[in-house]
């Protein structure tokens, strides 16, 4: 340790690179009426087979997903009435939001059936 330095910049370091384990996130109400919303109408659909093997192949990708709903979110605002693409580009931050998406849609097929 520096002879000028107190600890405080080793606490700031300390979490510089923490990363969230899946297991802790859980969405708000908003990001899960919108994932919710989506998952029913992908089951709906009957695209939950397709869609699982899309999250999966593109599980490293959706925090850049988050991030071109959050670049594109003008565009998306003059469009539509609803904040839910906000929401959902939130929700895609997380690094827990694959498995959930997932869960619900594994959930939904499976009531369904």
């Amino acid at each position: 340790m520096a002879p000028n330095d107190d600890g405080k910049s080793a606490k700031g370091w300390r979490h510089a690179f923490a990363v969230e384990t899946p297991a802790d996130f859980q969405p708000s109400d908003e990001q899960r009426q919108v994932a919710d919303r989506i998952c029913r109408e992908l089951v709906r659909r009957r695209l939950a087979t397709p869609t699982l093997m899309f999250l999966e192949m593109s599980r490293p990708l959706n925090f850049l997903g988050s991030q071109l709903l959050h670049f594109l979110s003008p565009m998306l605002s003059g469009l539509t009435q609803s904040h839910g693409h906000r929401h959902l580009a939130a929700f895609l931050e997380h690094r827990g939001s694959v498995d959930y998406l997932c869960r619900r849609i594994e959930e939904l097929d499976s009531a369904g059936k």
